[in-house]
């Protein structure tokens, strides 16, 4: 049985595959993936060229790589690339699919078909779409991804207070509202054209690994196409593995990805939930001479005071008990925080004991 180290050594980390996607992924060491993100065909059904207002041709996806011969043989694909896509994610892996009307239909039936549960569909909204210049449809100004667990059991990974901190504090919606890529961001081949013509902006990417991974983990991309998942992870410190057929595709992601540079530790941590973060326990602040038997605490409304024991309970008004029953006790309320309740006085100021609790947290992860 192979240990867990000897699946992570086997593994090609940040490294471009050439080859079929179901192939490649077969070949790969089973539950040694944490997430994968995969943009694949969409199946686009496109019938004949299309041009804007002035005759002028649009370039649209038109490629062999996007073709199939019926619904039939994509739903045929769709099942296969999915079955070995799971078997690559740990237990407690993800994935994230996206597509267009065209395809997301159909990927989102197989993949509950797989096995998968389903957490949410996530609309990225285009703030520059690409007008409908036959004028007989609604622009498509938007896409679908969907974000799936492994199984029904799995605990993935959901950065919640980071995608808040992202939203300026606001929970982050459903619906992201993102350009497409333009520019700078825009890759383009030697001949100076576009280098792939469903290039993903980095902005998409970076909001997918900020919130559903961590420092460390392996984003697997089996439609590579230009590296932006790779670009992206990379500068996340995350390690990818990338698959592409395309020759052409790899020599742009390689360049691409070649050019990039890791955030320094620092700059890769994120806002974590409170229940995420180390349990430090109070007695360790009396244990550590922080506080003091006997020193007197007062509430943060100022209307209770009550003394620290060598233990790390408290007593005041005749109620002894842990930081949270006394003040709890002492307000009349069910529950009470004892950490944001009780301060502490050094130096004629009052400081809340979170304070110490936090400086004993900083010390357990530096």
């Amino acid at each position: 049985m192979k240990t867990k180290e000897q699946s992570a050594e086997a593994l090609p980390l940040n490294t471009i595959l050439d080859g079929d996607c179901i192939e490649v992924m077969n070949s790969l060491p089973a539950g040694s993936v944490d997430l994968i993100f995969a943009d694949p065909p969409y199946n686009l059904q496109l019938k004949g060229e299309l041009h804007r207002p002035d005759n002028s041709r649009v370039d649209a996806v038109d490629d062999d790589w996007d073709q199939f011969s019926s619904f039939k043989a994509y739903d045929k694909f769709t099942r296969a690339w999915l079955k070995a896509a799971r078997r690559l994610l740990k237990p407690d892996g993800a994935i994230w699919v996206i597509g267009s009307y065209h395809n997301i239909f159909r990927v989102g039936t197989a993949l509950q078909d797989q096995g998968f549960w389903i957490l949410n569909d996530v609309v990225w909204r285009k703030s520059n779409p690409m007008p409908n210049f036959r004028g007989k449809r609604f622009t498509n100004a938007h896409e679908t991804m969907i974000w799936a667990g492994r199984g029904e059991a799995s605990k993935y990974t959901f950065n919640y207070e980071a995608l808040k901190a992202l939203n300026e504090g606001i929970q982050m919606r459903s619906d992201w509202v993102l350009p497409i890529c333009t520019g700078h961001e825009r890759l383009k081949d030697e001949n100076g054209e576009k280098a792939h013509p469903t290039q993903k902006p980095e902005s998409l990417l970076h909001r997918v690994l900020v919130g559903a991974t961590n420092p460390g983990d392996v984003i697997l991309d089996p439609f590579f196409g230009t590296g932006t998942t790779g670009a992206v992870a990379k500068m996340l410190g995350r390690d990818f593995i990338g698959i592409e057929r395309e020759a052409a595709y790899r020599r742009v992601a390689e360049k691409r990805i070649s050019k990039v540079r890791r955030f320094d530790r620092a700059a890769l941590q994120v806002s974590a939930s409170k229940r995420a973060e180390p349990r430090v326990p109070f007695g360790q602040l009396v244990e550590r001479g922080m506080l003091r038997p006997g020193e007197e605490l007062t509430s943060m409304n100022k209307r209770h005071k009550a003394k620290v024991r060598a233990d790390g309970t408290l007593v005041g008004d005749d109620v002894k008990g842990s930081i949270h029953q006394v003040g709890a006790a002492l307000e009349g309320a069910p529950s009470c925080n004892g950490w944001t309740y009780w301060c502490f006085r050094r130096d004629g100021k009052t400081v809340p004991i979170d304070v110490l609790r936090q400086q004993i947290r900083s010390e357990m992860t530096s």
